[in-house]
């Protein structure tokens, strides 16, 4: 079989729930990261292994903060450019818990048909 359909298929699966996991992300970080870091904690999450692309990651996070979903803020680094921090909002919580609540029903659904116990 061509590996190919099988990246297709996982990168479809990863567009509409990369914002899922990056808001999750933030909701359960005690402090501001940035896009490198959280890179890393999605790789480190995942056995090493990065499931989203690193590019895949800051543009989401801008799309987020410009949605009002997370808030942004730079600052200097002494090791290289500005780092761009990001904090989730009230809004972004509020959104994680409605969006955790269709990725949970859409879960179920498909895990009904796939373990064969759907009519």
């Amino acid at each position: 079989m061509d590996d190919s359909q099988a990246r297709k298929f996982q990168k479809d699966l990863n567009g509409g729930l990369v914002a899922l996991v990056l808001l999750a992300v933030l909701e359960r970080s005690q402090e501001d990261l940035y896009g490198y870091e959280i890179a890393k904690r999605l790789q480190k999450a995942n056995e090493g292994e990065a499931l989203f692309k690193e590019g895949t990651v800051y543009p989401v996070l801008r799309t987020l903060a410009a949605a009002g979903l997370a808030t942004s803020r730079i600052v200097p680094s002494y090791s290289g450019p500005p780092r761009r921090y990001y904090r989730i909002t009230d809004d972004g919580r509020a959104m994680l818990r409605q969006w955790s609540a269709i990725w949970r029903q859409t879960r179920g659904f498909v895990d009904r048909f796939i373990e064969g116990n759907a009519p």
